[in-house]
């Protein structure tokens, strides 16, 4: 499916008002039932911490090499465009960071809307008080410059996942995450999710309504079908 960018950006503000949970369980109802991203993968962040973009994927892995930067991260990053979230495979690594402060304030002056990233990232303090949604497997200070290096970018990768191993996503799939955690929308259904999602949510919120005014829960559920 082709969208133009301002139907992509469209979409992307709509996702932020409907919560994750609605999503999922829309998901389950249209049959695609493995694509929960595992709950290792938290928001650096203990406040509620919502992101919405399509994906931009970056693959690495633990590999030493030499010399004292990383230029294929840097070429990576900068073809990050509007509406992008940026998701790091990083092929099981552990111990050290894939990214920090710096490279976060370039992927958001890029307009990317946040990142999610299955390792490690550092400058927590920093990232902290930038509005950039950072959800991460681990934190830890040391760099990976020398120890994890990008192998490629823009291509299919695997996340671990919440009810099997691992979920792949590919470029312009779409990311959803909250306090919940995070979901991948596979992008061919990713207009169709969000409708059904809004729809659900309007629901819930009639649900609450009759609740506060006394009906009993055996009673909403009679009514709507859903609790």
């Amino acid at each position: 499916m082709t969208l133009t960018q301002d139907r992509k950006t469209e979409l992307q503000q709509r996702f932020l008002r409907v919560d994750t949970a609605n999503v999922a369980d829309i998901l389950d109802e249209m049959g695609h039932t493995d694509c929960g991203l595992s709950s290792d993968l938290w928001p650096i962040r203990e406040r509620l911490e919502k992101m919405a973009g399509w994906a931009y994927t970056i693959r690495g892995q633990m590999t030493p090499y030499p010399g004292t930067g990383d230029p294929k991260k840097m070429e990576a990053v900068s073809g990050l465009t509007p509406g992008h979230l940026s998701v790091w495979s990083g092929g099981g690594a552990e111990g050290v960071c894939f990214f920090g402060e710096l490279i976060a304030r370039g992927m958001q002056l890029r307009g990317c809307t946040g990142a999610l990233v299955d390792g490690g990232i550092r400058d927590i303090e920093w990232l902290a008080r930038m509005d950039f949604p950072v959800y991460a497997r681990y934190r830890t200070p040391v760099q990976s410059i020398g120890r994890w290096e990008v192998n490629a970018w823009q291509v299919d990768v695997y996340l671990p996942g919440a009810t099997s191993a691992r979920v792949r996503v590919r470029p312009d799939d779409f990311i959803l995450a909250d306090v919940d955690g995070a979901l991948m929308i596979p992008q061919e259904i990713v207009p169709e999710v969000l409708e059904r999602a809004e729809a659900l949510t309007e629901k819930e919120a009639r649900i609450r309504e009759d609740l506060e005014a006394g009906m009993s829960l055996p009673d909403v559920l009679s009514k709507y079908g859903h609790v």
